[in-house]
């Protein structure tokens, strides 16, 4: 799909909440392994209903959002990210933010360090986000509301 398309379905599931849509922009971004996001910022008046309960109401926008666009567009391979006044591109920097602090722990004490349990998304932003440290490897571990991210330390490789 192209981006016009999906700010237009972006616009459309807002509005059907009853909630007007203020201008929604579009930015790129690269990240490790050449892995493309595409943001879209949209100002609302009243973010609460998105980020009441620990942003469920805006992964569930962006999981619809994902779906829709996965439906009429298969071959598509950019992650689609929906963010309402800011709070998503915050989580994502915590996120990044506690990945970075557990992993120097881990290399500080030689040992794994569990995270807290986190939704899918926040997994996937640690996994990707320490993808790259050739002395730490990431797992997921639990199931349900209790998975986690392990963080192994695996030692240096010479």
């Amino acid at each position: 799909m192209k981006k016009d398309e999906i700010t237009s379905l972006i616009r459309e599931l807002i509005e059907k909440t009853t909630m007007p849509a203020g201008e929604i922009l579009v930015t790129e971004e690269t990240g490790e392994r050449g892995k493309k996001t595409v943001w879209f910022s949209i100002e609302v008046s009243d973010p609460y209903h998105f980020s009441a309960r620990g942003g469920e109401g805006l992964f569930a926008l962006n999981h619809i959002a994902r779906r829709i666009i996965e439906a009429r567009s298969p071959e598509s391979t950019e992650e689609i990210l929906i963010d309402i006044n800011g709070l998503q591109k915050k989580r994502v920097e915590n996120v990044r933010a506690v990945a970075h602090m557990m992993a120097e722990r881990a290399r500080y004490f030689k040992s794994n360090i569990e995270v807290d349990p986190m939704p899918a998304f926040e997994r996937r932003i640690v996994h990707e986000f320490l993808s790259d440290a050739a002395d730490l490897k990431t797992e997921s571990e639990g199931t349900g509301p209790s998975r986690r991210v392990v963080i192994k330390y695996i030692g240096e490789l010479r």
